[in-house]
């Protein structure tokens, strides 16, 4: 049983490595997601290693995916829902371009925690504009 942290970390977790590439920013990214993000109050951010391993142990298994997006949904109260978008799409943005992989998680992610198509629009144009480069 997840918690909603554990939830959290595991969706970032979960976009990085659907291209089978985790790159150095994404991982930079997600690190700075869990130690500044108001939601990640109260985690031990020693245990982010074991908590990814964990993730990527769990996708090894048969429905892996299916299971791990079942576990998320259902370990996240539904106010958290959006905010569960918003930290995947920090991921898939982190690299300036996202992989067929990533948007095609982003949309499983949508579905699943049942997130209008115009606030995920909004908070993807979100995450676009706060990893622009030049």
């Amino acid at each position: 049983m997840l918690d909603h942290h554990s939830a959290l970390i595991y969706l970032m977790v979960l976009v990085s490595a659907a291209d089978a590439d985790m790159t150095d920013k994404e991982l930079e990214t997600i690190g700075e997601n869990v130690r500044y993000l108001p939601i990640f109050d109260g985690f031990d951010v020693e245990t982010l290693t074991d908590v990814t391993r964990d993730c990527n142990r769990a996708l090894g298994d048969a429905d892996g995916l299916d299971r791990i997006l079942d576990a998320i949904r259902d370990a996240l109260p539904e106010k958290l829902y959006e905010t569960a978008y918003a930290v995947a799409c920090d991921i898939a943005a982190a690299d300036a371009t996202a992989s067929q992989e990533e948007l095609r998680l982003l949309e499983m992610i949508r579905h699943k925690l049942g997130v209008d198509r115009l606030c995920a629009a909004a908070i993807e144009r979100g995450a676009r504009a706060r990893h622009m480069r030049l």
